[in-house]
């Protein structure tokens, strides 16, 4: 085109971390505690099971939960005897509104652009886990702070991806063929008739019958924009795929990896193709990140080494260079100075002026993600049970706090 979960051993470590014990060895006195360290900047990070708020020296663990855009809130659920509690928890100062009750068990899946609506599935899926399991019917609810607005029953094998700027309408995947799903396509349910149906195109026509694209591919990674109003999706691994445009005109195409836009006022979608070598390595090889004015988009594969700039105004690529060679699962953010591209366990800082390499440095365990601080004066690295933050120009480590069940940095939190 980002089952209910039991809370881990690692992530029971997560809330019990704060607590601390002090030991007796034989008569000597109880020692002090060491001081907590603080994080500089609020942040949300996802661990086993749940979403963690760090925001200083203290953290809030909040399961079976998912973040609205802006990082401001956290919608969660939890079980209520044979239903769930459904509430928002506010990640500045504290509170959260209160809960209400949604018929059933529900997790939230995706959470609309403007921070106010969710989509909620029986079982967790996202459009980046694969494959879903076959089956003929999905069940959907949506639901705000005051309860359930919809219950949408739909025929067919879908997975929520977003909602459509004006609320009416819903984007989703739908699965072919639905109890043996082998490929995909995105739709939108209009919210008032319950009713799936397919994009425009670019110049907001219809698309016509039988010109749906579908896809093969691997979804690696979801980037909203700056304004919330269009939304990126990376795709892999997609020999032979026809866009729209093609099956239209008639052209064969042969897209190996691209990145779906999707435009959540207007409702249509285009594929911006990468050229090679991207889609050729495993999806994990893949990153994507967005400058913080909206204006480039960056794909790197750091199997090849690859880096391709995006304008979103011409929805076309601009420069490929070579400079992001690594091993692993590969994490990028920019701070509109710098491209950072993490792998293994390594770091390297692409100078955006000219795409040019200007600095790597190591870092003790392997990435797991990357955020840039609001004001660029700090990189934040996720790593395994940590997060350290760095000196984006030197990669120098100014500071370091145990995550324990550590899955990714997510992005800022709230403001203090």
């Amino acid at each position: 085109m980002t089952a209910s979960t039991p809370i881990s051993r690692r992530t029971m470590l997560t809330l019990l971390a704060g607590a601390g014990a002090a030991a007796l060895a034989g008569c000597e006195p109880i020692r002090a505690a060491a001081p907590a360290v603080a994080v500089p900047d609020p942040l949300l990070v996802d661990v086993d099971g749940g979403v963690v708020v760090l925001r200083g020296a203290g953290r809030r663990t909040i399961p079976q939960a998912v973040a609205t855009a802006d990082g401001l809130a956290v919608y969660a659920t939890a079980p209520a005897g044979p239903d769930t509690a459904f509430w928002r928890v506010y990640t500045g100062a504290g509170g959260a509104s209160p809960r209400v009750t949604l018929p059933g068990r529900w997790l939230p899946q995706a959470v609309s652009a403007t921070g106010t609506l969710v989509a909620l599935t029986p079982e967790r899926m996202a459009v980046t886990d694969g494959r879903p399991a076959g089956r003929e019917l999905t069940r959907l609810l949506v639901a705000d702070v005051t309860g359930v607005r919809q219950r949408l029953e739909l025929r067919g094998n879908f997975v929520p991806e977003a909602f459509t700027a004006d609320l009416g309408g819903l984007f989703v995947l739908e699965w072919l063929p639905a109890t043996a799903p082998d490929r995909y396509r995105v739709r939108v349910v209009d919210l008032a008739t319950r009713a799936p149906g397919p994009l425009l195109t670019r110049d907001k026509s219809p698309v016509p019958p039988g010109a749906e694209e579908e896809m093969r591919g691997e979804g690696r990674q979801a980037v909203l924009a700056p304004d919330r109003t269009t939304l990126y999706t990376l795709y892999t691994h997609q020999p032979g795929h026809r866009h729209t445009r093609d099956l239209v005109s008639g052209r064969p195409g042969n897209a190996h990896a691209f990145v779906h836009t999707l435009d959540l006022a207007a409702r249509w979608a285009y594929c911006i193709d990468l050229p090679h070598p991207f889609g050729e390595a495993p999806v994990h090889s893949h990153a994507m990140a967005i400058s913080p004015d909206g204006g480039q988009l960056f794909v790197t594969d750091v199997t090849s080494g690859a880096v391709a700039e995006i304008s979103t105004v011409d929805l076309a690529v601009v420069r490929t260079v070579n400079r992001a060679v690594g091993t692993g699962t590969a994490y990028a953010a920019t701070d509109g100075r710098a491209l950072f591209v993490g792998a293994g366990t390594a770091v390297r800082r692409i100078d955006l002026a000219r795409l040019d390499a200007a600095a790597g440095w190591p870092v003790r365990e392997p990435v797991t993600g990357l955020v840039s601080s609001a004001d660029g004066s700090r990189l934040y690295v996720g790593q395994r049970d940590a997060v350290s933050w760095h000196d984006p120009a030197t990669g120098r480590e100014l500071g370091r706090v145990a995550v324990p069940g550590l899955v990714t940095v997510r992005g800022p939190a709230a403001p203090d």
